[in-house]
C-alpha cells in the first residue's frame, strides 16, 4: 500500500509542475527575448532539477515495483497502462523538450519557446492520465484490504 501512496503522492506533486510548466512558465519562455533566452534557459534547467528530480524518482521506482508487487486487489492492466504512460511522458521529456532546453541555451531562436509549449502535451495529458490511473489504482487497494 504504501508504494501507492508514494506513487500517487510523487504523480501528483508532477501533475502540479507540469500544468504550471505549461500555462505559466512555458509560455514566458516563448516571449523571452533572444539576448536573455541561454542564461535563462541555463537557469530553468538548474532551477527546475532541484523540483523534479526526488519526484520523478519517487515515481520511477515505484511505478515498476507495482509491475512486480501489485497489492491485492490492483488490476494489473493499470499497473502496466500507468507504466506504459510513464515511458511516454520520459521519452517526451528525453527526446522534445531537453533538446529544446539545450537548443535555448545554446543557439535559440523565436521558434524554441513556442515549440517548447506545443511538444510539452504530450507530457501534460500524460502526467495528468498518470495521476487518474494512480488515484484509482489506490482506490482499488484500500476497496479490497
Amino acid at each position: 500500500m504504501v508504494q501507492l501512496v508514494l506513487n500517487l503522492v510523487a504523480t501528483c506533486v508532477m501533475v502540479g509542475v507540469i500544468w504550471f510548466v505549461q500555462l505559466v512558465h512555458y509560455p514566458l519562455l516563448a516571449i523571452v527575448g533572444m539576448d536573455r533566452a541561454p542564461e535563462i534557459a541555463i537557469e530553468h534547467q538548474r532551477r527546475t532539477a532541484w523540483v523534479v528530480g526526488l519526484p520523478m524518482a519517487v515515481e520511477g521506482v515505484t511505478t515498476l515495483t507495482l509491475l512486480v508487487a501489485r497489492p491485492d486487489g490492483v488490476d494489473a492492466w493499470l499497473a502496466w497502462a500507468g507504466a506504459v504512460v510513464l515511458a511516454v511522458v520520459l521519452a517526451a521529456t528525453v527526446f522534445l523538450s531537453v533538446p529544446l532546453h539545450e537548443r535555448m541555451a545554446t543557439d535559440p531562436d523565436a521558434t524554441v519557446g513556442r515549440r517548447l509549449v506545443v511538444t510539452n502535451w504530450p507530457r501534460t495529458i500524460g502526467w495528468t492520465l498518470r495521476g487518474v490511473i494512480a488515484g484509482i489504482m489506490l482506490a482499488q487497494a484500500i476497496r479490497h484490504g
